[in-house]
């Protein structure tokens, strides 16, 4: 530190004059004395001088040392100030000063309890910042500052001193992240400012309002349609994304970012991005623009024919898919579906999702092209052979083939073959004589079993087989075992309201109709029991046997009756000679005793009368 001594003789070095010496010791004397007078001015005048400086005051001191821990900074008084280092840290933590560089610091007490002087470099700077902030307000000047902190309703900014950026002064439009803007540089609009308080509002919003005022007027002298624009993405949002051009903002709408499919246009852009546009219309008198992206190159369906003909192999990747097939992207704006159908020779699926996903990448052939309309028609299974050709040449109808059961539903059987085609055996093609009510009582997935081919239909993709076909149809030979009016002996196997069914035979019944039951009840049949009837009818093409029991009975009646009628001598005469041999006897003389018995005419008659009766009943 300096001494009071050392402070006088800066204080000498200011100008002031010294007074001139005498001759001799007289001179000697009187230079003493003067030295001491001129000592007590320079006394005066440096505490008269200091004395003009307050305490809360700015002034401006020369950095003399740097220790560790303080900067030691000489303001012209009889000792030093001493500052903490930190105050002189930048935002790495390194020292801002050197040693004899002039600095401006705050004077907080001119003597504290260890008689040192009181010195804030912070303080100052802070002080500084209000008066220069004041000075911009009222020239409606701008301040430059750095994002700080996100705060509740807006953003901190340090200016030198804390100010207040609300949300609705950072941008033109809002912005939706507000703490990608700290660490960043802005200039800005002093809106309102309170020094008592500590209080200052700032504005962005003002300045680029202002700036694209005037960029606005510019660009809209010049803007035309077509023009191939430069501009900035300011918003996006769900339909399309804000171009600022220049003081005036356009709509690139969804549909004209890219001749592909585009799902969101933040898959596209980024707020911030610098992209190339071109004027599609401009609405002058309401300043509203719509923007084109992808109208900047050539639409592809321009030359499609050419690179995608029918029957060409091509390879894309799946962007979408739908109940009814698969989006393939060719390339940039070139699309192509491959229907469901289209997808395998023999996988039946509800989904393409069973075979495929979005971003795989496949090949197919193009089958159809409809350049008008912008469709491509693609198939996968085409570009494979077609197995159902290759099943017909292998398995002409009538032979018997052998596979397992893939599956079981309520109309049939499923039977796997090799070539990934399933054949079915339809429920009426299993068992000739059988009734089935579901063929889950009969086959298992996974059984083996042997079929017979009956059809293959490679239009519809229909491969038919049979079971029951291995064996010949008993309905065929019915007639060779069975005749009308035959009688016969089943079991019951079913009693319903109209009947009653007999089993004949394993897989053949027939019926007995309510109406030919007889004088027997329907209640009378039960389950499994026999019982005798005869056959009235067989319908072999029907299926069908029709049995009766009351004709039955009628013709075991008949038949006793003839039997009865066999037994009897035969008559050897007419009636009339009847007749009249009975009146010859009677007028005969009788016989004598121990000849031919007589009957009187009485019982001639009712003989006659009962031989009548019988003719009529045979």
């Amino acid at each position: 530190m300096k001494h009071h001594d050392e402070i006088i003789t800066d204080v000498k070095s200011t100008g002031v004059k010294e007074p001139s010496e005498s001759k001799g010791s007289e001179c000697a004397t009187s230079s003493e004395e003067g030295q001491l007078r001129d000592e007590e001015s320079f006394q005066e005048i440096f505490e008269s001088s200091v004395k003009d400086l307050k305490e809360g005051e700015i002034i401006q001191g020369q950095v003399i040392q740097i220790t560790p821990d303080y900067v030691i900074v000489d303001v012209g008084y009889k000792s030093e100030g001493r500052i903490p280092i930190a105050e002189f840290f930048d935002s790495k933590r390194q020292v801002t000063v050197k040693v004899g560089e002039k600095v401006y610091v705050f004077l907080e007490e001119w003597e504290d309890e260890d008689g040192e002087i009181v010195l804030s470099k912070g303080k100052a700077d802070q002080l500084r910042v209000w008066e220069e902030i004041s000075k911009v307000l009222e020239k409606d000047g701008v301040v430059e500052g750095k994002v700080s902190a996100l705060i509740k309703g807006g953003l901190s900014v340090d200016i030198g001193v804390p100010a207040f950026l609300p949300g609705s002064q950072v941008d033109l439009h809002p912005v939706r992240n507000l703490e990608s803007l700290i660490g960043k540089t802005f200039k800005f609009k002093v809106l309102k400012f309170n020094r008592r308080r500590g209080n200052i509002v700032l504005s962005r919003r003002t300045l680029l309002e202002q700036e694209r005022e005037q960029l606005r007027k510019e660009t809209v002298k010049t803007l035309k349609q077509g023009d191939i624009l430069e501009g900035i993405i300011k918003n996006i949002t769900d339909y399309g994304a804000f171009i600022d051009l220049g003081g005036i903002d356009g709509l690139l709408h969804i549909t004209d970012i890219s001749w592909g499919r585009v799902t969101s246009p933040s898959d596209i852009f980024k707020i911030g991005e610098q992209v190339k546009v071109k004027v599609l219309n401009f609405d002058r008198e309401n300043e509203r623009v719509s923007l084109g992206y992808k109208q900047i190159k050539a639409d592809p369906w321009e030359k499609v024919d050419d690179k995608y003909p029918v029957g060409a192999r091509v390879k894309g990747k799946i962007v979408n898919l739908t109940n009814y097939g698969a989006f393939i992207e060719l390339e940039e704006g070139i699309e192509g579906l491959i229907h469901i159908s289209e997808m395998s020779w023999v996988r039946k699926m509800k989904h393409p999702s069973q075979l495929v996903s979005v971003g795989d990448i496949v090949e197919a052939m193009v089958l159809n092209l409809d350049v008008p309309k912008k469709r491509i028609s693609l198939s996968l299974k085409q570009l494979e052979a077609n197995p159902w050709e290759l099943l017909a040449e292998k398995y002409p109808p009538g032979t018997v083939v052998e596979g397992k059961v893939k599956n079981v539903t309520d109309f049939g059987i499923f039977i796997g073959f090799d070539e990934g085609i399933d054949g079915l055996v339809h429920i009426s093609d299993i068992s000739w004589t059988q009734k089935i009510k579901h063929p889950a009582e009969f086959y298992k997935k996974g059984k083996e079993v042997r079929a017979i081919v009956l059809s293959i239909d490679k239009e519809n993709e229909r491969f038919s087989l049979g079971i029951k076909q291995l064996e010949k149809d008993p309905w065929e030979s019915i007639t060779e075992n069975y005749q009308k009016g035959q009688t016969i002996t089943g079991t019951i196997t079913n009693v319903i309201s109209f009947g009653v069914f007999l089993e004949l035979r394993e897989g053949i019944e027939g019926l007995i109709h309510v109406s030919e039951l007889g004088d027997t009840k329907l209640e009378d049949y039960k389950l499994g029991d026999t019982s005798v009837a005869v056959i009235t009818n067989i319908d072999r093409r029907g299926r069908k046997v029709s049995l009766s029991v009351k004709q039955l009975k009628e013709g075991a009646e008949r038949k006793e009756l003839e039997d009865y009628m066999g037994s009897q001598e035969a008559p050897s005469s007419t009636l009339g000679e009847t007749l009249q041999e009975k009146l010859e006897a009677k007028n005969a003389p009788a016989e004598e005793p121990g000849g031919n018995e007589t009957h009187s005419l009485g019982e001639d008659a009712t003989t006659l009368e009962e031989t009548s009766s019988e003719s009529k009943e045979e």
